[in-house]
């Protein structure tokens, strides 16, 4: 039986980019503006956050925003994140604090999915961090250039403490990390089995826009190129909504996350 009882999309912040950035070698000149989002799931053991969204110090302090988004080596620039759109702010709207978050899943290491980790740390987080080991070992190695070193340390620049892990696994019962790479070496999506509706199948950036998934159109970005891995994952997503009846969520589009309960409003 699922020990999930809650689930609320959290927007951070949204993103203005090119749209070939989100569909591979389709919609280039086409700008799009995309929501950054987290998940916050409330179960019977505990709080789980899928994705942590953008550093919001990277993005507030001109001096950090210039060395991490100068449109001159980061073409599309920094995104829309204001205060209120931290995670610990969004807490509080639930009347928690960081500290009730107890295990953080970061889907992949992008600085829009890893970002806001030292934030929560510095609002008293003491949550697991999980990640998959051969993510963190790209992640770190700077092969990745979407993934910002200094995301990945505290403020003392001692490295954050992971829990490295290795393919699917249950989070807890009703929470199952499942393997799409492509996008990344070790991308991560979420098959969640609600109490009372269908199973969400979080797609991560697997699916950026739901044309990724009824077209089967790969990511923009691909982890070397890999756009048959990356349609393995999508295809494979596709047959686990099928199988299980879950309801298959991509992860930067507009149209659906407006189709969602408003925050603070919950899916259950």
């Amino acid at each position: 039986m699922t020990q999930v009882r809650k689930l609320w999309p959290l927007l951070t912040a949204t993103h203005r980019y090119d749209k070939s950035i989100s569909t591979w070698q389709r919609g280039r000149g086409q700008q799009i503006e995309a929501p950054i989002l987290a998940y916050l799931i409330e179960t019977a053991n505990g709080r789980i956050l899928y994705d942590v969204g953008c550093d919001h110090a990277k993005i507030a302090d001109p001096v950090a925003r210039d060395r991490h988004y100068n449109p001159a080596t980061f073409e599309f620039g920094a995104p829309d994140m204001r205060d209120e759109q931290r995670i610990p702010h969004h807490l509080a709207r639930l009347g928690l604090t960081p500290a009730d978050v107890d295990v953080i899943f970061i889907g992949h290491l992008h600085f829009d999915h890893a970002g806001g980790l030292r934030d929560l740390r510095r609002c008293g987080c003491g949550a697991e961090i999980h990640v998959q080991r051969d993510e963190m070992e790209v992640g770190i190695s700077g092969a990745d250039p979407a993934v910002f070193a200094d995301d990945l340390i505290d403020d003392a620049g001692a490295p954050l403490q992971f829990r490295l892990q290795t393919g699917e696994y249950t989070l807890v019962p009703g929470v199952q990390a499942i393997a799409t790479p492509g996008h990344t070496i070790g991308h991560m999506s979420m098959w969640i089995e609600m109490p009372k509706g269908p199973p969400i199948l979080l797609a991560g950036d697997a699916a950026d826009l739901q044309e990724n998934i009824d077209d089967e159109i790969a990511p923009g970005t691909l982890w070397q190129g890999r756009e048959a891995q990356a349609l393995d994952s999508i295809r494979k997503l596709k047959a686990l909504a099928a199988d299980t009846g879950a309801w298959l969520w991509p992860n930067h589009d507009f149209a659906f996350y407006r189709s969602l309960p408003a925050f603070p409003q919950f899916i259950e």
